[in-house]
């Protein structure tokens, strides 16, 4: 099992740790880069084409501003790839967000929230879990945990509200 997560900016590194340690902490292989699509493109078309070749099953592509790194990505291959916009300091993301949801028809990027590197590494595991069952299993036991911890939350809120 095998993820690739690209940047455009080290600046981004804070972002994209989260997804990391998910993807770790889940026993798949994660390959991390720092490759702008604006400057580093050679590097990036590389890096993407290694990704077609190595087993990578899913790319995670982190991007702020012009957000163009998920774009170029998914227009040179077709794996799975899974955007996240960053905030940066002018529009907070929403530019990133627009940028990488918008992408024309037949290239498809999968969108997560601004900053929703977490959500992109819970997705690309989703993803794997369509073939490998121990994820699919391991996800949906996550899953009923979530279920029982929110409702213990319901019975301590009923409790502290309760005369």
């Amino acid at each position: 099992m095998r993820v690739a997560i690209v940047m455009g900016s080290t600046s981004d590194i804070p972002k994209v740790e989260p997804a990391v340690e998910i993807l770790k902490n889940h026993g798949v292989q994660v390959d991390v880069r720092c490759l702008s699509a604006h400057r580093a493109h050679a590097g990036l078309s590389a890096f993407i084409e290694e990704t077609n070749k190595n087993g990578t099953e899913v790319i995670i592509a982190a991007a702020g501003m012009a957000a163009a790194l998920p774009g170029v990505v998914a227009s040179q291959t077709v794996l799975p790839v899974i955007g996240v916009p960053l905030s940066g300091s002018v529009l907070d993301g929403q530019d990133a967000l627009y940028s990488i949801v918008q992408m024309p028809p037949g290239i498809p990027v999968a969108t997560v929230a601004i900053n929703g590197g977490k959500n992109a590494a819970w997705l690309a595991l989703q993803i794997i879990g369509v073939s490998h069952p121990e994820i699919r299993e391991k996800l949906l036991a996550q899953r009923v945990q979530m279920e029982k911890d929110a409702m213990k939350a319901n019975e301590e809120v009923i409790a502290k509200f309760e005369n």
